[in-house]
């Protein structure tokens, strides 16, 4: 089987796949993603699926209850997202969420039109009855509104449960058939007592049990691979990062030595990482690394190259021939494992519909996650246990299973490394220059007992320089940007507001031991507008 026929772990349809689960039906919200992994924290399993789902296939995964997530759309709209309306016929608790109350509403025979006042953000609602999806609430929570549309007349069967100063029908509920619809976001940390709506919805009303839990996945998903695998032999692309480092961890305790762990340096990791990554593995948890010290051959290949998007091309099209060559001496294998996690399928497989056309868009993968582009002639079936998990959740794994605080904990650290953080050409210097303000700043930020609470943070080097005065005397040399996020996904982010004597401290210490640095800036932009990473 060649690599362009591969076969992943993940069906699109498992049968039973979400017994005592919740199916989360996903009708384009930038939010869809975080209602499942609210509703995971809850101990339940919950997957995000097509709106255009069959009543079929829903019936075949045989989940407890059924959210409909927000969207962009207008409900009443000729080309607007739709709901297989069997599924109402289902017996099944549902919650609808902004558009998915909407189309609730819509489809069982009320009315949505164009609100008179829009509503977005902070909104304070106001909860008339609390029933069971409100219960244990305040009368009165702060919520998070982003709506255009609102219901001006219920279905049968339906009353108002709670509304805003702006939107009367804030909250709607069908006691008898369990049909709840809420005009807010509960799944954002800006609605005061949402994670307590969603836990009434999905424990109570719904009655799913809480047996999603790293323990039993780690048990499952060691199971399944060694059936798998059996007596053949598995390759891993290890980088260093949480997702590597725990699949190989997992795969070493459900496969042992059938696990071959390739480690490519490519000379753009940070400072020490190569040589304690090597050490850990082997000498403390005994998982052979084959290390390949390619970093002369992906310098040279930059040499010249300044366009961020020509670096990632030499880079990965290198990576490519250089894994091709190993992977040759090393073999043969059977399967290759990646460590692709649930919002890569999410995004590779998951659509949303243009409202003028009525046709799908699909969503592009981001696809420096996995190994892409490999040659034809490299045989591999795809061992991919991670398939379902967010990142919080293979960092739970990671701890179940052992690993390092050190790796688990890691910031998420680009597939090209410091070879986009260096601004420019990627020099041998100028890669020591950023490594040792890159250390300082990790290091002082570890100090002060911060890391934790920081999605990201890092140097840029940047390729222009600027006066300063050292010693009397007049330098012109280059600049470091510091940049320290915090954020829950990546997804969004906004920038650390971190002590300014922490700051200080930082921008001493690189002045005076990193050579060639006479400034250093901080970067306070969020995402968005910009962009997490300068290249």
């Amino acid at each position: 089987m060649t690599t362009s026929q591969v076969k992943g772990t993940a069906q699109k349809y498992e049968e039973n796949a979400l017994k005592d689960a919740i199916a989360i039906l996903d009708f384009g919200s930038q939010y869809s993603q975080l209602i499942a992994r609210r509703v995971r924290e809850l101990s339940v399993y919950s997957e995000l699926l097509p709106h255009s789902i069959s009543v079929q296939d829903l019936k075949r995964l045989n989940p407890k209850g059924i959210i409909l997530s927000g969207g962009p759309n207008s409900c009443y709209e000729e080309h607007a997202p739709r709901l297989d309306k069997e599924i109402w016929k289902l017996g099944l608790p549902v919650l609808g969420v902004c558009y998915g109350m909407q189309l609730m509403a819509h489809d069982l025979g009320g009315k949505v039109e164009p609100a008179p006042v829009r509503e977005y953000g902070r909104a304070l609602l106001t909860i008339q009855h609390h029933g069971e999806l409100f219960d244990g609430l305040d009368p009165t929570m702060e919520s998070w509104m982003s709506h255009g549309d609102s219901v001006v007349q219920l279905p049968d069967g339906f009353s108002t449960v709670a509304c805003t100063a702006d939107t009367p029908v804030a909250a709607i509920a069908d006691h008898e058939r369990k049909y709840f619809g809420v005009q807010f976001h509960p799944e954002v940390v800006h609605t005061v007592g949402g994670r307590e709506l969603l836990s009434n919805f999905v424990l109570k009303i719904c009655q799913c049990p809480k047996n999603w839990t790293m323990s039993r996945f780690v048990e499952e998903a060691c199971a399944a691979v060694a059936k798998r695998v059996g007596d053949k032999r598995v390759l891993l692309a290890l980088s260093g990062g949480v997702d590597s480092s725990t699949l190989a961890f997992l795969l070493h305790k459900a496969i042992g030595d059938k696990l071959t762990c390739m480690f490519i340096d490519q000379g753009f990791m940070r400072k020490n990482e190569p040589e304690w990554l090597v050490e850990t593995f082997e000498k403390e948890f005994h998982i052979k690394v084959n290390a390949v010290n390619a970093g002369a051959r992906f310098i040279s290949k930059l040499a010249g190259v300044t366009d961020p998007e020509a670096k990632r091309k030499a880079i990965g099209a290198e990576f490519i021939r250089v894994f091709e060559e190993e992977s040759k001496r090393l073999g043969p294998f059977d399967f290759l494992a990646q460590g692709t996690l649930y919002p890569d399928v999410v995004e590779s497989a998951g659509t949303t519909v243009d409202p003028k056309t009525g046709k799908p868009v699909a969503v592009k993968i981001k696809s420096h996650h996995n190994v892409g582009g490999l040659p034809d002639d490299l045989k591999f079936e795809l061992v991919e246990p991670f398939a379902k998990l967010f990142k919080d959740e293979v960092r739970l794994v990671g701890k179940e299973l052992g690993v390092p605080e050190s790796i688990v904990e890691r910031h998420p650290f680009p597939g090209p490394g410091l070879a986009i953080r260096v601004l420019g050409e990627v020099t041998e210097e100028r890669l020591k220059t950023l490594r040792e303000a890159d250390w300082i700043i990790r290091e002082e930020v570890k100090a002060h007992g911060l890391y934790r609470q920081i999605w990201q943070v890092f140097a840029v080097l940047l390729p222009t320089k600027s006066v300063g005065v050292m010693g009397d005397q007049r330098t012109y040399q280059n600049q470091i940007v510091m940049r320290a996020v915090t954020s829950e996904d990546g997804m969004t982010a906004d920038w650390a507001r971190l002590p300014y004597d922490l700051l200080a401290i930082i921008s001493s210490r690189i002045v005076n031991e990193v050579p060639g640095i006479n400034r250093v800036v901080y970067d306070i932009t969020s995402k968005p507008p910009a962009t997490i990473e300068w290249e």
